[in-house]
C-alpha cells in the first residue's frame, strides 16, 4: 500500500510514475495535473508515442460517439486516444480530461491501440485512488525507467488497493463527544494500514451490546453536512440518524470518507457544475469518467466487525447498501426507512435517486 500512496502523491504533483506488470511497464502522468516538465520527463522515458487513457464514458463524450468497450461500465477497459503534437500540452490535456473545462480543440483526437491491455485499467484505477480525473497520459516505458528517479509501483498493488485499504482498517483513536441530539456519544477513528483515508464511527449509547442496533452508513458530504447545502439531503439524513439513535437509546453511524459516492469533493464540485448544465447526478459522474457509484461497502463492514457489531437494522433508502453489507458478511435484520422531504432545490436530486439509483422512496 505504501508504494500506491507514494505513486498517488506523485501523480497529484504532476510527476510521472512507472506502472509495472509482468514483463512490461508503462510510464504515466495524470492529465489533470501534468505540466511541461512532466511531459518532458515522460517523453524521455517512453518507448512508444504517448496516448491518453480515458474511461469509456469520457471517451465517448470527447469523440462525440459511443465506443465499443462497454460504455458506462464501471470496470470497462479504458479507451486510448492518439495525442498529436497539438494536443500534447497541459492546456489541451486538461480540456480532454475535464468536461467542465471542455472547449474546441485544435484538432480532434482519434482512437489508438492500448499500450497495454493489462496495465491500462490499473493506470485509470491509480488516478481514481488519488481522486483525480480518470484521464492518464501513458506510454510503454523504456528499460530502466524506474531507475531514472521515478517511482515504480506494481499494477497488482494498485488493483488490490481497495480491498487492502478496506480490510486493514484498525481503530486508532476514541473519545467521548456529547452531541446535541445524543449526549451519550463516542467517536472512534479508523485508519488503514500504512496511512490512507480515515473513517469515523459515531457510537450512540452502547450499540455493541445491542442485538441489532440501528446503523447508518453515511458517506461524508462537506457541502451538505457542514454547510447545509440544499442540493442534497445528506445534512438532514446525518442529523436525523443521530437524533433517532439518541431517542432510541443507541446506534452506530459510520461516517465514511466516500464523498460524492466515492469520487471526492473536488470531482463532486465538477459534477455539480455539470448538473447545472442539465445532467443528473448519475450522468454527471459518468461524464467525468467515474461510475455511478464508486463506494466500497467492505469499508463499513470491516468497521462494524471491529466494533463487535455483526447484526444491524440499517437506516437507508438504498437497497444496494443492504445488499452490499449483506454480501460483506453483516447480517441486516431489516431496513429502516430514512426519508426527508424535498426542499424545493433538491427535488430533482431526490427524483434521480428513485428513478435511476433505485432508492425506495414514495
Amino acid at each position: 500500500m505504501r508504494s500506491v500512496h507514494r505513486a498517488v502523491s506523485d501523480l497529484r504533483r504532476g510527476t510521472p510514475v512507472v506502472l509495472e506488470g509482468v514483463g512490461e511497464a508503462l510510464v504515466l502522468v495524470a492529465a489533470e495535473t501534468v505540466g511541461a516538465r512532466g511531459l518532458t520527463e515522460l517523453a524521455a522515458l517512453a518507448l512508444t508515442p504517448p496516448v491518453l487513457l480515458l474511461a469509456p464514458t469520457r471517451a465517448a463524450a470527447v469523440l462525440s460517439r459511443p465506443v465499443a468497450q462497454g460504455l458506462g461500465a464501471v470496470d470497462a477497459v479504458p479507451v486510448a486516444l492518439r495525442l498529436p503534437h497539438a494536443l500534447l500540452s497541459e492546456d489541451a490535456l486538461r480540456r480532454l480530461a475535464d468536461p467542465v473545462a471542455e472547449t474546441l480543440l485544435p484538432e480532434p483526437p482519434a482512437l489508438a491501440p492500448l499500450p497495454s491491455d493489462t496495465l491500462a485499467p490499473a493506470a485509470i484505477a491509480l488516478a481514481k485512488i488519488g481522486r483525480l480525473l480518470p484521464a492518464v497520459v501513458a506510454a510503454r516505458a523504456a528499460p530502466g525507467g524506474a531507475l531514472a528517479g521515478l517511482l515504480s509501483v506494481p499494477a497488482a498493488d494498485v488493483l488490490s488497493y481497495p480491498l487492502s485499504a478496506a480490510t486493514s482498517l484498525t481503530r486508532v483513536a476514541e473519545a467521548t463527544v456529547p452531541l446535541e441530539d445524543a449526549p451519550d456519544a463516542r467517536i472512534v477513528a479508523f485508519r488503514a494500514a500504512e496511512g490512507g483515508i480515515e473513517h469515523l464511527a459515531i457510537l450512540v449509547g452502547r450499540p455493541e451490546e445491542q442485538e441489532a442496533p440501528l446503523c447508518r452508513a453515511h458517506s461524508e458530504c462537506f457541502t451538505g453536512d457542514l454547510l447545509g447545502s440544499l442540493r442534497c439531503d445528506c445534512g438532514p439524513q446525518l442529523r436525523g440518524a443521530i437524533a433517532r439513535m439518541g431517542a432510541e437509546g443507541g446506534g452506530v453511524l459510520l461516517y465514511l470518507a466516500q464523498e460524492g459516492r466515492g469520487i471526492g469533493l473536488v470531482n463532486k464540485l465538477r459534477a455539480y457544475a455539470l448538473q447545472d448544465t442539465g445532467l443528473d447526478t448519475l450522468d454527471a459522474n459518468r461524464a467525468l469518467g467515474y461510475g455511478a457509484d464508486e463506494r466500497s461497502f467492505l469499508v463499513a463492514a470491516t468497521m462494524l466487525r471491529a466494533l463487535g457489531i455483526e447484526r444491524v437494522r440499517l437506516m437507508t433508502n438504498n437497497p444496494d447498501k443492504v445488499a452490499g453489507l449483506t454480501a460483506c458478511g453483516i447480517e441486516v435484520e431489516g431496513r429502516v426507512s430514512h426519508l426527508f422531504a424535498a426542499n424545493g432545490v433538491n427535488d430533482g436530486y431526490l427524483a434521480t435517486k428513485k428513478r435511476r439509483f433505485g432508492h425506495l422512496m414514495p
